[in-house]
Formats: C-alpha cells, sequence, structure tokens
C-alpha cells in the first residue's frame, strides 16, 4: 500500500463577484467544501492544486488566476483516514489556495467524490462548509482577493 503524504492543498474557487463553488462529498452527505486533495510524490504544490482542481471540477485552473495564498493550517487527521498515512502520522499541513474564475461555471464532477455542486455568495458558502479551515479561508477571500 502507498501511503498518503500528510500534506495537502484547500482550492477556494470563486468569481470576481465572490460566488464560491461548494462541493458535496459522496461519502458524507450533507457535507460540503472546496476543493481538496493530497500531494502526490515529486509534486510541487501548485501541480497538486492545478490537479485536485481538474479531477474534482473538470476545470483547468490553467486557463484562470490560481494564486497561492501563503496560509497553511496543521491539523490532526481524522482517526477515520489514518490508515491512509504512514504509520505515527497524525498531522496534515494544509496550504490554502484561491482560484479566480471570470463567472460562474458548470463544473464536471467526480462521482466517487462528489454527489452535487452549488455556487454561493462568500457568506452563505463559508457558513455551510463542515471544515473549519475551509470557512476561515473563505471568510478571508474579499481581503486575499483584493491582495
Amino acid at each position: 500500500m502507498q501511503y498518503k503524504l500528510p500534506i495537502s492543498v484547500l482550492v477556494v474557487i470563486y468569481t470576481s463577484d465572490f460566488e464560491v463553488l461548494l462541493l458535496e462529498r459522496a461519502d458524507h452527505p450533507g457535507f460540503w467544501q472546496s476543493v481538496t486533495g493530497s500531494q502526490d510524490e515529486g509534486e510541487s504544490l501548485c501541480e497538486t492544486a492545478v490537479r485536485e482542481v481538474f479531477e474534482e471540477t473538470g476545470l483547468d485552473a490553467n486557463h484562470y488566476t490560481l494564486v497561492d495564498w501563503q496560509a497553511k493550517n496543521i491539523y490532526e487527521i481524522y482517526a477515520n483516514w489514518q490508515h491512509r498515512y504512514a504509520p505515527g502520522t497524525r498531522h496534515n499541513t494544509e496550504h490554502v489556495f484561491g482560484l479566480e474564475l471570470p463567472r460562474v461555471l458548470p463544473v464536471q464532477l467526480s462521482p466517487r467524490e462528489h454527489l452535487s455542486y452549488q455556487w454561493l455568495p462568500w457568506q452563505e458558502a463559508a457558513g455551510l462548509v463542515f471544515s473549519p479551515s475551509n470557512r476561515e479561508a473563505i471568510l478571508q477571500l474579499p481581503q486575499k482577493a483584493e491582495g
């Protein structure tokens, strides 16, 4: 078994009007999130973000403005996902990116990962996500997008 690296990306996808894309998890219906995923061996964080955006939405992040927000979150890996990581690995470091699109676009979901998607105003999106780090990233959107 190849273990996951304890390094991941969180990509907040949004429009210039601060509409935010949320995805509903297939393994936890009712749990909404931005694009997330673990880094593969040998990938840069930017490459991970581009790959995860494409895998989860069908969007090519290379065609839009992808920015490393220079923010990271370290959190304990949930017990039910511990088996995916090397023995003794307890924490993951999540790096936050923003991807600005010119307008709301349809996405092509990976049915293995997500059930549905929706575009919401940023404040509403922040209130719906289950992850505290995802909520914080969305709440910072107006400042990060300006910066």
